[in-house]
């Protein structure tokens, strides 16, 4: 069971036990617990479902679409910002700190050109040559050997000081940070559009409903003290 629910739960023995034993203070405080838990229970409940005749319940679905503007706005506004982009791009220790090129280098596929390699000296003044020795076939054996070597001189390239300049002063560009907050603005409402409010209801239920429980606990408690402390007076 959850706090909720054991709260209620206490609450209500509290009533049940002040009303069969004749215990006045037992079932004031009984009632003004209950009374506290059951009102926050239902205030949490109202904002996820709708109650009706209850004004206002369900408020979180029926403001679905202001909830995913409001997300994208965050997200625009305040995060991805021109000033948020210029300052990761030249931000503390460099841009050849913050953007790591090598996995990129290792996954790509380079086949394509060793065959453009193969194919430009087939028909270059070699070809006829090249034809002597078997062909094409005569040079596959160096497939490999070409690919590990142009990764390795792409890492090295991508490791160097003129290419990380010439890389940031291109994405520095005015119109490249428009064209990538673009880019992300474009992103942002794709995914955003792929909610349901079912969906927004769950994603916000699982992020506070843990801690909202709490609310339902301390109005128990406060419930009860209030309770006893009216009891206490009109004994």
């Amino acid at each position: 069971m959850n706090k909720s629910v054991i709260t209620n739960l206490l609450a209500a023995i509290l009533v049940a036990v002040g009303y069969l034993f004749a215990l006045p203070i037992v079932l004031t405080v009984g009632l003004f617990a209950l009374s506290g838990a059951v009102t926050n229970w239902l205030a949490i409940h109202m904002l996820f479902e709708k109650v009706p005749g209850l004004y206002g319940s369900g408020v979180i679905p029926s403001r679905f679409e202001e909830f995913k503007q409001a997300i994208a706005n965050l997200m625009m506004k305040q995060f991805f910002t021109e000033e948020n982009i210029d300052r990761f791009l030249s931000g503390e220790g460099g841009i050849e700190k913050q953007l790591n090129l090598q996995p990129v280098i290792d996954n790509i596929d380079l086949s394509p050109a060793f065959d453009a390699l193969v194919t430009t000296v087939e028909q270059s003044s070699f070809g006829g040559m090249l034809a002597m020795f078997g062909g094409s076939d005569a040079i596959t054996p160096l497939r490999e050997p070409f690919i590990e070597k142009m990764k390795s001189s792409l890492s090295e390239i991508a490791q160097s000081e003129d290419f990380y300049e010439l890389l940031k002063a291109e994405l520095e560009q005015p119109n490249m940070i428009a064209d990538m907050r673009a880019k992300v603005e474009e992103i942002v409402t794709q995914r955003l559009d792929e909610l349901t409010p079912q969906l927004v209801k769950e994603i916000v239920q699982e992020m506070i409903r843990e801690h909202l429980g709490w609310l339902v606990v301390w109005g128990g408690v406060f419930g009860g003290l209030i309770g006893l402390a009216a009891a206490l007076i009109q004994g």
